[in-house]
C-alpha cells in the first residue's frame, strides 16, 4: 500500500510541474496587429515595399527585402506552433527566439537564438549574440576555439535528425518549447533540437524574411506556468 501512494504522488507532480493553458493565435490573418516590421532597407526609404504581406489569411515572408516580423510583447515559458510551406522555391527562413536588442548582427538580425526553417536544415539552432549549449557540442558546432555569436564565428549548431520536413509545396509543422533557459524543438513532431544552459529566457518572437517565399497559416502561443517547486 505504502509504495502504491509513493507511485501516485510521483505521478501526482509530475502531471503538476507545468500547468499548461490554451493556445492563443498571435496572427489574426487579417493584419499584423501585435507585430511590427523592422526591414533595413525601409528606413530612409518609403517607396521600398514591406516583404511582409497577408495574403489568403496567412502571414506571408516574401524573402526581399531582408529582415524580420517582431511581436510587440515579450514572451516567456511557452511553447510555440508554426506550421508553414515554401510556396516556391525551398530556401532559407527562420523563427527568432527570445530576441531584444535589434539589428545587433550584420546590422540586421536581432540578439536571439533562431530555430532555423531552411529548407533541409529546419531544428537547427543559430545564435545570434546568445548562445545556448546541447549535447555532442563539439561534432554538432565544430572546433570549440572558433565558437561564438557574433560575425564570424561558429554560431550554427546542427539539427538531430534527417528527413524530418515534408516535400516541397507540403506543409510542415515546427514546434518549439521555451521553458526557463531550455528550447526544444520538433519538426513534424520528430524532436529535432534540445538545448539548454541558454543565455537568455525570454524575449519577443520574430519570423525573418531571408532567402525565399514562405507561407505562415499558423502561429499560436500556449503559454506554459512552472509550477513552484
Amino acid at each position: 500500500m505504502k509504495q502504491i501512494l509513493i507511485l501516485l504522488a510521483l505521478v501526482f507532480f509530475f502531471a503538476c510541474s507545468k500547468k499548461e493553458t490554451e493556445p492563443v493565435s498571435l496572427f489574426n490573418g487579417v493584419d499584423f496587429t501585435g507585430w511590427h516590421i523592422d526591414v533595413p532597407a525601409m528606413d530612409n526609404n518609403d517607396t521600398v515595399p514591406s516583404p511582409f504581406i497577408v495574403r489568403n489569411g496567412m502571414l506571408v515572408s516574401l524573402a526581399e527585402p531582408q529582415g524580420h516580423i517582431i511581436t510587440d510583447k515579450v514572451y516567456s515559458n511557452y511553447r510555440l506552433e508554426v506550421q508553414y510551406r515554401f510556396a516556391g522555391e525551398p530556401g532559407n527562413c527562420g523563427v527568432i527566439l527570445h530576441a531584444s536588442t535589434p539589428r545587433l548582427l550584420y546590422d540586421m538580425f536581432p540578439k536571439s537564438i533562431e530555430a532555423q526553417l531552411m529548407h533541409e536544415n529546419a531544428g537547427d539552432f543559430w545564435c545570434i549574440r546568445e548562445d545556448i549549449k546541447v549535447d555532442n557540442m563539439e561534432a554538432r558546432r565544430g572546433d570549440p576555439a572558433k565558437w561564438g555569436t557574433s560575425e564570424g564565428m561558429l554560431r550554427r549548431i546542427v539539427n538531430l535528425t534527417d528527413g524530418s520536413e515534408n516535400a516541397v509545396g507540403e506543409w510542415n509543422k515546427m514546434v518549439v518549447e521555451c521553458l526557463d533557459r531550455e528550447i526544444k524543438v520538433w519538426v513534424n513532431d520528430d524532436l529535432v533540437n534540445h538545448g539548454y544552459g541558454c543565455t537568455a529566457s525570454e524575449g519577443q518572437i520574430a519570423l525573418q524574411a531571408e532567402g525565399s517565399e514562405v507561407e505562415f497559416r499558423k502561429v499560436t502561443l500556449q503559454p506554459i506556468e512552472k509550477l513552484s517547486e
